[in-house]
């Protein structure tokens, strides 16, 4: 299915006050299905010291060829692409869900742009693995998510493609992101809504392990649509971690690992 081009959601969130992408600072990438939009709640009430953006990958916000590898790792490839594109350098990466994923990856791809990472509810437990598992978590989960959320997640699922979404969801059962967060080597923060149908506590603990450097935290009242659904007590949870990181991101030699 194709939305209306007037009701298609964007595959980018510029940075406020026009700022350019190369002064930006953080970029988030949406959940699984989601579009940036998804992000939005969240970045407009950080009020960060640099710009922060969010971009649109195919199968995270932004339609899929049936061709197109969907694996974490090529996503990651695509996301550092389209930085380099948007002139962004060393940035601190935001993700969502099955997004963590990529975003790790991409991490772990190129240290050295990557000042910190930020997984909010990260997927792919290998203790939940199973696609029974997955439902059980799923079905946990939408009990604690406020229903007004429901035409903005219709609208993204629609735009981004079911086929899409199945395919990426597979890619990412078989993936592990604790390599990805241990190859990486930098700071990370490890976030969860306290009401997590899908992410657990102990998978988070275990997960904040495998990093060199981890602080995990939650938001209460919040299930997995956190950034969407609880944005300004998000960017309360996050705003002291980025604006350390991003003190950090002048040390960073982004133009060594372009080739990422």
């Amino acid at each position: 299915m194709r939305l209306p081009a007037r009701i298609r959601p964007p595959e980018v969130l510029p940075p406020p006050d026009g700022a350019g992408f190369g002064q930006v600072g953080a970029v988030a990438v949406p959940g699984l299905g989601l579009s940036v939009r998804g992000w939005e709640p969240t970045l407009s009430c950080l009020d960060l010291p640099f710009p922060a953006t969010a971009l649109a990958l195919p199968a995270y916000g932004a339609p899929a060829s049936p061709a197109a590898p969907l694996d974490p790792r090529s996503s990651a490839r695509r996301l550092l692409r389209r930085m380099d594109a948007l002139g962004i350098g060393s940035a601190v990466l935001l993700g969502h869900s099955a997004s963590c994923q990529v975003v790790a990856e991409a991490a772990r791809a190129a240290p050295r742009r990557v000042a910190a990472l930020v997984l909010v509810g990260p997927t792919a437990d290998p203790h939940a693995r199973s696609r029974a598992a997955l439902v059980r978590g799923w079905l946990r989960n939408v009990v604690a998510e406020p229903p007004g959320q429901v035409p903005q997640l219709v609208r993204d699922y629609t735009y981004s493609g079911m086929i899409s979404f199945a395919r990426a969801l597979e890619a990412t059962r078989r993936h592990s992101p604790a390599d990805a967060v241990a190859g990486f080597g930098g700071p990370v923060l490890l976030l969860r809504g306290a009401r997590d149908g899908i992410c657990s506590t102990d998978w988070l603990d275990r997960l904040a392990a495998s990093a060199a450097t981890a602080r995990v935290d939650s938001v209460a009242s919040a299930a997995h649509m956190a950034p969407l659904t609880h944005g300004a007590e998000l960017a309360a949870a996050l705003r002291p971690f980025l604006v350390s990181a991003g003190r950090g991101r002048a040390g960073h030699e982004p133009q060594s690992d372009r080739s990422a």
